[in-house]
């Protein structure tokens, strides 16, 4: 078997078999094939796209490239969750302990953050004391005593994706349905989940930018996880402004906070119920997503979705106590407001604007070495649809560095302001389940 022939036979449009791919996923991980080579093959790819039995054995043969996590011995059916990726998404650190508190064992790897922000990780340290860094067995025993543990994602996990992602990047082919959908389940499979939640972005802060793309993406990733035997369900949710309030890791540790208390913002809240509901019924807890929306709502008023946050810190070396006296987190020297230029209605948030400032403020990495500032962020202040004054804040800049003229002036772009009132764009678009 040569490379250069499957590269010819997939430009030329037909299917490639499993072998074929198995020896191109096995060549490139070892270094037998070269970057240029896997670089025609991912453009051949992105022009003539992969049927679903093909987009399944890229995903096989990523996700067992390398070290995949065997979690049997953890009791229940264990369904993990995965976004696509967005500006203020914080609804990780909110449904691990909002599940887990129904009966939903919640075993997560998670990864640490590069460009907008943090990743879950970074958001979680800081939590004073809070650590990742677990053996394999203290995580099991961790989610079947509590329920819930988070450990760090190995570094031999899906190495072919870690490569093939590395060089998508500067060879034009990240944005191609079969290969971001192989990227993520790939990830998702090894890591041992049962079965899969995903909450696919849409909109101006999100990776894919037009709804039809996200359908696209949303229904290959659905289509995979059912070739490979997981229950998958993916829903597409708006990222045409921030979710919540919150850009920043101390700042969204204390959204989830309060989204967990019941005080959280109407979108976190609302799709965090709508993604926790899948959850539940998934992980057969529930019949119905009405059924399980109703406990996990329940869950919130009676106090034990927090009680399971405070659990989960304490038992991973965290302080807890700083969760119910939230001015203990980190916080930032200065606060700066930024302003409204005119009276109107605010018609548009270009998140990626807003994710960017955030970084730049501190809050991201711009390179895997950046080191990130926990304390500082974006804290807004009008959502789409929201009347504003002149001279009212449109959100409020936590800095330790007072030189932020040019993140307040990323800020005030990001915002776009009417004369005419607009409505707030929808939240859930649409639901695909395997």
């Amino acid at each position: 078997m040569r490379i250069v022939d499957i590269i010819e036979k997939k430009r030329d449009g037909n299917s490639l078999t499993e072998e074929e791919i198995n020896f191109f996923v096995e060549g490139y991980t070892k270094g037998d094939v070269p970057d240029y080579q896997a670089s025609a093959l991912a453009m051949a790819i992105y022009f003539q796209d992969m049927d679903e039995r093909e987009k399944a054995a890229i995903t096989k043969a990523m996700m067992y490239s390398g070290d995949t996590i065997d979690l049997s011995e953890i009791e229940g059916i264990k369904v993990d969750k995965h976004s696509t990726g967005g500006v203020g998404d914080t609804t990780t650190l909110i449904l691990a302990p909002l599940v887990a508190s129904v009966g939903v064992p919640v075993a997560k790897m998670s990864g640490r953050g590069l460009g907008h922000t943090g990743g879950t990780v970074d958001k979680m340290e800081a939590v004073p004391g809070f650590h990742v860094e677990i053996e394999k067995q203290q995580f099991v025993d961790l989610v079947n005593n509590n329920g819930l543990a988070v450990m760090g994602q190995s570094e031999n996990l899906t190495p072919a994706d870690k490569k093939l992602y590395s060089l998508r990047d500067v060879t034009g082919t990240v944005n191609s349905i079969p290969l971001i959908a192989s990227s993520i389940m790939s990830k998702k499979l090894a890591a041992g989940a049962d079965s899969i939640v995903l909450d696919v972005k849409t909109g101006s802060g999100a990776f894919m930018k037009s709804l039809e793309d996200s359908k696209a993406l949303a229904e290959a990733m659905v289509h995979i996880g059912k070739e490979l035997g997981r229950q998958t369900t993916a829903v597409i949710s708006d990222m045409n402004q921030p979710l919540g309030y919150m850009v920043g890791n101390a700042l969204e540790v204390k959204e989830a906070a309060y989204t967990l208390r019941g005080d959280g913002p109407t979108d976190l809240t609302e799709l965090c119920l709508t993604l926790g509901s899948h959850m539940v019924v998934l992980a057969e807890k529930a019949k119905t997503t009405d059924e399980a929306r109703k406990m996990l709502e329940d869950a919130i008023k009676s106090g034990a979705a927090m009680e399971k946050f405070e659990q989960f810190l304490d038992a991973q070396g965290g302080d807890s106590s700083v969760i119910r006296d939230l001015n203990r987190l980190p916080v930032a020297e200065h606060t700066i407001e930024v302003t409204a230029s005119k009276d109107g209605y605010v018609s548009e948030i270009v998140a990626d604007e807003i994710g960017t400032a955030a970084m730049m403020l501190g809050a991201g990495r711009a390179t895997k070495d950046s080191e990130i500032d926990l304390a500082v962020g974006i804290e807004l202040k009008k959502k789409i649809g929201d009347a504003v004054k002149k001279g009212e804040p449109l959100a409020i800049m936590h800095a330790n560095n007072k030189d932020i003229n040019n993140v307040s002036e990323r800020i005030i772009d990001a915002f776009k302001i009417s004369s005419e009132a607009v409505e707030s764009p929808t939240l859930v678009y649409d639901t695909f389940s395997s």
